[in-house]
């Protein structure tokens, strides 16, 4: 007898992630899904929707992020991990955790909890889906020495600069625990009319203001790439430790993003300053 597929989807309370489960919904009713998002309300009505638990964490928050693994971990499995939530903000704006915003909500927070998961993902031979974005080739300026983006900030670099650790971080679980079972991914969804951006100033902000839906991929489209690589079989419909675009084909990346000792290095620090290991 089969056993039906986990999937927890971050910010799925809307946008892309909303449309993932959805689309999950209808093509594999049978799938066990598990939606988190930071808006109550909202998460719980695509909740009900779909007929799916729901858990709520704000990802500005690193406390929340322990709270909802913890939450998780009572899951006999998890046959796939989402990390879709993120968003573009102004700032810099320092979190309570002493991050910066932008770096903590994309970045840190995914990372710390796919960690504190590890051992659930490792035994369920999970897949780790992470939502990038073409913005890491674009807007990314990254700088060793201030990889929060403090200095020079702009929300599209710190942006830019978060979803390039994104796309590392698909890279250095690969390295590490692809051997053991687990499979990663990073993926650009399309440049999606949704929100997103509400919360910033910058380019990308008025570019969605002014445009509206004119421009801009449905965020349903958006939803069925990101449901593609959610349901997708790591090896043949797509490759683990790999960045995609929105075509489903490897995406164009900078120079930086396969520096293996610059992604290691990024990896460990990571690790160090969230006080966790592998």
């Amino acid at each position: 007898m089969t056993t039906s597929q986990t999937i927890v989807i971050t910010g799925a309370s809307d946008g892309i992630g909303a449309a993932a489960a959805r689309r999950i919904r209808a093509t594999l009713p049978d799938t066990d899904l598990v939606l988190v998002g930071r808006n109550p309300a909202k998460t719980q009505a695509v909740a009900t929707e779909v007929d799916a638990p729901f858990h709520v964490a704000d990802f500005s928050r690193l406390d929340e992020v322990r709270n909802l693994a913890a939450e998780l971990l009572t899951l006999p499995r998890i046959d796939v991990l989402a990390n879709n939530a993120g968003g573009i903000f102004d700032g810099p704006s320092r979190t309570v955790d002493g991050f910066e915003l932008t770096w903590q909500v994309n970045y840190l927070a995914p990372y710390l909890l796919t960690n504190l998961l590890r051992q659930t993902l490792l035994d369920s031979r999970a897949s780790v889906v992470g939502t990038s974005s073409i913005a890491s080739v674009l807007f990314s300026r990254f700088d060793p020495t201030d990889p929060e983006t403090f200095d020079a900030f702009s929300p599209n670099r710190a942006y830019g600069n978060a979803k390039l650790a994104t796309n590392w971080f698909a890279k250095a679980l690969h390295d590490r625990f692809h051997d053991r079972g687990l499979s990663t991914v990073a993926f650009h969804p399309g440049v999606i009319a949704t929100n997103f951006g509400a919360e910033s100033s910058g380019i990308l902000h008025h570019a969605y203001n002014l445009a509206g839906d004119r421009m801009f991929t449905p965020a349903e489209q958006g939803g069925m790439n990101l449901a593609y690589f959610l349901t997708g079989v790591p090896g043949i419909h797509w490759e683990s430790g790999e960045y995609y675009n929105d075509k489903r084909r490897p995406g164009i990346q900078r120079r930086a993003a396969r520096d293996r000792d610059l992604i290691d290095s990024v990896f460990t620090e990571t690790a160090e300053v969230l006080g966790v290991q592998w």
